[in-house]
């Protein structure tokens, strides 16, 4: 369920028919343009999408005669439909208007052209009806990869971010990480709005990240590429120094590079994330390290054999 004030309020839109709905069943990500249904093509009619009418339709009911629009409209609104968005700002016919009060069917209107709608419209409802899940961490957009900060809390998350962005990296979201699914392959983060652009530093309270490095620290959203799991360096434990077998994490369904990262006094945490999402675009295009190194070994390792 889509909530109503939220749909037209981020979409621009002005409302010609209100009805006592608060919310509007859509589940599909894509819209429907009822020039065919006008028409009288009912064998298939995605009645489920949002209905938008452009210059096309708008002219065609246009054309018709009063009585004929009538019918045409009555049976085209006959079907359950979640609302009708009028472009191009125009003004639609008195029978849709009077159609739409009877059949409790929201009537929005928009400035925008039919095409600009259509894409703005199609982006709302994917991100809003994208899988969610709320995740305690730090994200940061470190040289365009999205790094997920995660680890127990006051191990310094919050203050590796604050160095990067001195280092001038973005802040995306301290604390509460919003993430949703907008494709099979791809995540993105957000901060819940409350708390966009605040970080919480132990010992000091909240600072603003905005008012304190300006707009450039900060970004609204960012993609999920990379998750580093910070935790007290632990001697006993076996970390790994080559980086030979990549690991992953799956959220939402979608895997997720993975690396923990041990923390002690003495290391530059700041420096050490941004050399991991280098390192990771770097295996992007096809430059692996820690392959390469093995193979030199390998090489080395079968000439000394052939002596």
């Amino acid at each position: 369920m889509i909530s109503i004030q939220d749909f037209y309020q981020t979409l621009d839109l002005e409302i010609l028919v209100e009805t006592s709905k608060k919310t509007m069943d859509i589940k599909v990500t894509d819209v429907n343009r009822p020039g065919m249904q006008l028409v009288g093509f009912y064998e298939y009619f995605a009645n489920e999408r949002p209905q938008v009418i452009g210059k096309v339709e708008m002219t065609y009911l246009e054309s018709l005669d009063p009585s004929v629009r009538y019918q045409s409209l009555e049976r085209y609104m006959s079907h359950p439909m979640p609302c009708i968005i009028i472009c191009w700002n125009m003004t639609p016919p008195r029978e849709l208007i009077e159609l739409a009060k009877e059949r409790e069917i929201p009537v929005f209107r928009s400035k925008l052209k039919t095409t600009r709608l259509v894409l703005q419209l199609i982006s709302y409802l994917t991100r809003v009806l994208a899988p969610h899940v709320t995740r305690h961490g730090v994200l940061v957009d470190v040289y365009g990869v999205g790094v997920l900060l995660t680890g127990d809390s006051g191990v310094g998350k919050s203050e590796a971010a604050l160095e990067l962005v001195k280092r001038g990296h973005q802040l995306c979201a301290d604390d509460v990480v919003d993430i949703c699914r907008v494709s099979d392959d791809r995540l993105v983060g957000e901060s819940p709005e409350r708390i966009r652009h605040f970080m919480e530093i132990r010992g000091i309270g909240i600072i603003d990240i905005r008012a304190m490095y300006g707009i450039g620290a900060v970004s609204a959203s960012t993609n999920i590429d990379l998750v580093i799991h910070m935790e007290k360096w632990d001697s006993a434990k076996e970390y790994d120094r080559l980086g030979l077998q990549e690991e992953s994490i799956s959220i939402l369904d979608v895997k997720v590079p993975y690396q923990v990262m041990p923390v002690k006094p003495g290391r530059n945490v700041a420096i050490i994330i941004e050399v991991a999402a280098r390192n990771l675009s770097l295996k992007r295009m096809g430059y692996n390290a820690a392959h390469e190194l093995d193979r030199r070994l390998n090489e080395m390792l079968a000439q000394n054999s052939n002596l």
